[in-house]
């Protein structure tokens, strides 16, 4: 999660539709897999953390992050929650959480192996990814974007790092085909290198927010376990063998 995106939403970030629905959908896919010790990279404010304590997916989290202007310590639903800029050596996770960070760094393959070869045996890698690279925009320039993944690509990346796939699927295919269209347009409007840096990420009013959240609800039951065709996020739940 970018802090860039917290810095737009504030405090609405934790009832933003994108993000309710895309935190129920990890939990979907985690469900049944509760953690003991969670380390999620690149946590932003840690709301996919938070909403994993707040239903019981993992007993302690620590959220790392190099862009936190300070580290500390609390507490979230009861369970302890710390904020580094660093990982602590100390430890090893069950589940490692890269919700949107593979696409930021250079050589994707590098931090993934990093944290996947320090991972015991039965340990979990949980990644989101932004799908297909003809749907570039302003909002991967804004983000600092290198790339964008299919899930074959993804997937890919995750068996070189020496993980074996548990589940890998698509998610927003119900909104897919309109943003699909808009970006296409906006490709054909402006090349690639001339996008100007520009988030789509806006506050819904209420009544649309909720519309969406119902909607992709509907989406995670029916769509998402079988969806491997299209979508704005690729999911991957990766395991250390």
């Amino acid at each position: 999660m970018d802090l860039k995106e917290e810095e737009i939403l504030g405090a609405a970030i934790v009832d933003h539709w994108y993000y309710r629905s895309k935190g129920a959908a990890l939990r979907s896919l985690l469900k049944g897999m509760p953690a003991r010790r969670l380390v999620d990279v690149g946590a932003g404010s840690g709301i996919f953390s938070k909403q994993l304590l707040e239903h019981g997916l993992a007993a302690e989290a620590y959220c790392i992050d190099p862009y936190y202007s300070e580290e500390r310590d609390e507490t979230h639903a009861g369970r302890p929650l710390s904020f580094r800029r660093v990982l602590e050596p100390s430890g090893r996770a069950d589940l490692v959480l890269m919700m949107d960070v593979l696409e930021h760094v250079d050589d994707d393959l590098a931090l993934l192996t990093q944290y996947s070869n320090d991972l015991a045996s039965g340990a979990r890698v949980a990644i989101t990814v932004p799908a297909f690279t003809f749907l570039w925009s302003g909002h991967d320039v804004f983000l600092e974007h290198r790339r964008r993944y299919s899930l074959a690509e993804l997937e890919d990346l995750v068996r070189r790092a020496g993980l074996e796939i548990e589940r890998g699927r698509y998610f927003f295919g119900l909104i897919f085909p309109l943003v699909a269209v808009l970006r296409l347009l906006e490709s054909r409007r402006v090349k690639r290198g001339d996008l100007q840096p520009a988030s789509s990420l806006r506050k819904a009013p209420e009544p649309l927010n909720s519309l969406l959240v119902a909607a992709h609800a509907l989406e995670r039951i029916l769509l998402f376990p079988i969806n491997r065709m299209a979508g704005l996020t690729a999911f991957c739940l990766a395991r250390k063998p």
